[in-house]
C-alpha cells in the first residue's frame, strides 16, 4: 500500500513537472512576457518624455524575442557538449 501511494505521488510530480516545462516553452508565456516588457518600457518612455517611445519601446521586446529564439540552439549545443 506504500509503495503505491509513492507511485502515485512520483506520477503526480511528474505530472506538474510536465506542465511546468510546457508552459515555461509556450508561446502564451513568451507574448504575455513580450507584452508586459512592451507596456513598462513604453511607460517608461512616456514618464522621461522621450520622443517616439512607442517605437523606442520595442527595443528591449526585441532583445527579449531574440534571446528566446537563440536560448534553445545554444541549450542543444550545450548539451551535446556536455554529454563529450
Amino acid at each position: 500500500m506504500e509503495i503505491e501511494q509513492e507511485i502515485l505521488k512520483i506520477k503526480e510530480r511528474n505530472v506538474r513537472v510536465d506542465t511546468d516545462k510546457a508552459w515555461e516553452r509556450s508561446w502564451t508565456r513568451r507574448l504575455t512576457i513580450t507584452i508586459f516588457t512592451y507596456i513598462i518600457a513604453e511607460a517608461w518612455l512616456l514618464i522621461i518624455n522621450e520622443p517616439n517611445s512607442w517605437w523606442k519601446a520595442f527595443v528591449p521586446v526585441g532583445g527579449y524575442i531574440l534571446s528566446t529564439l537563440s536560448l534553445p540552439p545554444i541549450k542543444k549545443f550545450w548539451v551535446n557538449k556536455l554529454k563529450v
